[in-house]
């Protein structure tokens, strides 16, 4: 699995400016929106269950980096969006430091293979420190959808 197979290209947002988490979640989920992945109805219903989630423990996982994630009966395949905030925002990081990426996940309930498998392919990518360095460097759609391709093909290490 790659990131370009379920991040949705038309969703990624290069400059996210926002003023905290839950701005940040509804961001994220309104892009997929837009991108036409997510049905008007089922957006707020989305961002509640990711914000139920939050109060879990952050889904901010430090070094700046926040990968939101939920499961809903209305998404037919795991989706995905990426966003850079360049000003940072707070997420209750785990390390208290200001999120730049964020990566938000969606994937139906009757698949948590699927889930699974996306979590852990993001997350072994933002292990990277050049990957996130790339990101937070990114301002467009194109320039950020590039660095995914690349990372896929691994470019980026």
């Amino acid at each position: 699995m790659k990131l370009t197979d379920f991040v949705v290209r038309e969703a990624v947002v290069p400059d996210l400016k926002v003023e905290n988490k839950e701005q940040a979640i509804r961001g994220l989920v309104a892009s997929l929106k837009d991108a036409g992945v997510v049905a008007t109805q089922d957006e707020d219903g989305i961002v509640a269950a990711i914000m139920k989630r939050e109060e879990l423990g952050s889904t901010g996982i430090g070094r700046g980096v926040a990968v939101p994630h939920t499961k809903h009966p209305n998404v037919d395949r795991l989706i995905a969006t990426v966003a850079i905030c360049h000003d940072g925002v707070d997420f209750a990081s785990l390390d208290g430091d200001a999120v730049q990426i964020l990566f938000l996940l969606v994937s139906p309930p009757d698949k948590p293979g699927d889930h699974l498998r996306g979590l852990e392919n993001i997350s072994r990518h933002l292990r990277s420190e050049t990957f996130c360095n790339f990101l937070r460097q990114a301002r467009t759609q194109d320039e950020v959808w590039d660095l995914l391709r690349e990372a896929d093909d691994g470019q980026i290490r």
